[in-house]
């Protein structure tokens, strides 16, 4: 498995996209990392307040969604979210895309399913 380091040194340019409007806190005044890893995975964008991962999926996807669904059950282990996007969607909807992410991350820290 590469390395979260490297990674990041080689985002796709749909990635990059979304890195754009996720660093330096844009959204809500959270903190986003890129290419994070949990566990054994390595998410491509993690918000620890929210408990959230935010993967950018591409063609390959199509052939490994039993893979994401067990990788997104085992995030739920522990208490983390995971939300999925196209590059499709990125590239063409990022304005929908930021506002799916906003409304996620508003529920969950409304009501986290891990307490405080």
């Amino acid at each position: 498995m590469a390395s979260a380091k490297l990674l990041r040194k080689n985002m796709t340019s749909f990635e990059e996209i979304l890195w754009k409007r996720l660093k330096g806190n844009q959204i809500l005044g959270l903190r986003f990392r890129r290419q994070h890893p949990i566990d054994i995975f390595i998410a491509d964008f993690y918000c620890h307040k929210a408990r959230l991962v935010v993967e950018i999926d591409g063609a390959v996807h199509e052939q490994q969604k039993d893979y994401d669904i067990g990788r997104s059950v085992e995030m739920g282990k522990y208490d983390i979210m995971v939300i999925r996007f196209t590059n499709h969607e990125v590239k063409t909807k990022i304005e929908e895309v930021i506002r799916k992410i906003e409304e996620t991350i508003l529920e969950r820290i409304k009501s986290p399913p891990w307490g405080i």
